[in-house]
């Protein structure tokens, strides 16, 4: 069977509820590996719910889709407040990035209780200015430990300051922002320049692609640069088949 863009690959799936410090519940999905425990975790920070970003943003629905069957990676996904999709709606309202800081911590601390592996951020657009924000200031401390980085879809770094990103310098921790040659809002050369201020940051500009990563041959490149990062031990490229019954 040929992956495509609707192809859904076994996984054990579980609809979650994130507990904010400030008193919301947000809607979510936790998905796994269908048989082994996972060796990384996603944690999906999705695009700006005001332009019609959400859990189910075609880029992160295809990694929970196939990451959990094809490379051992769990995939939590969720809306940020006053986010809806599918899944349902979070409480809350949009807070212009700000009070969004509390669902990330919300996610990270999930992750953590969980004791799920290898914990990564995951944003896209807006969520890769959440994780840039907020991902090293979370009221779950001493889980920071736990997180190896966050991969950026697409950052626009608008909101995220020079302050922010000196903080990701001062943690060492990893930053990957892939970039689309096209993109609306920041193109890989002004990229490579704002982000030269974190040592261990990587910029990897995307011939062809766009802010919005619409194509099958661009999802796959993401997927694949996940996985390179975040569960090596992975083969990759990712298959573009699947045997029933594997």
């Amino acid at each position: 069977m040929e992956i495509r863009a609707t192809t859904v690959l076994p996984a054990k799936r579980e609809a979650i509820t994130l507990h904010t410090a400030d008193g919301l519940r947000l809607v979510g999905e936790l998905a796994l590996p269908p048989r082994d425990d996972p060796e990384a975790t996603l944690i999906c920070l999705h695009p700006l719910p005001t332009h019609g970003g959400m859990m189910d943003s075609h880029v992160l629905r295809k990694a929970s889709f196939r990451l959990p069957a094809l490379a051992k990676i769990a995939v939590l996904r969720f809306n940020t407040r006053g986010t809806t999709s599918d899944q349902g709606t979070s409480e809350g309202g949009f807070g212009e990035g700000e009070s969004e800081r509390w669902d990330v911590d919300a996610a990270i601390r999930f992750a953590a209780d969980r004791d799920l592996p290898a914990r990564w951020l995951l944003g896209w657009s807006f969520g890769t200015e959440l994780a840039i924000r907020w991902g090293l200031d979370h009221a779950a401390t001493e889980a920071q430990q736990d997180i190896e980085g966050a991969i950026l879809l697409s950052p626009p770094l608008k909101r995220a300051t020079n302050d922010d990103l000196d903080k990701w310098a001062a943690s060492g921790k990893q930053l990957v922002a892939l970039v689309p040659e096209l993109d609306d809002y920041l193109r890989p050369g002004e990229a490579r320049q704002r982000f030269a201020r974190v040592p261990q940051a990587e910029v990897i500009g995307v011939e062809g692609a766009r802010h919005l990563w619409v194509g099958e041959p661009y999802v796959r490149i993401v997927l694949n640069e996940i996985v390179r990062r975040v569960n090596p031990a992975a083969k990759t490229p990712l298959p573009t088949e699947w045997e029933e019954g594997e």
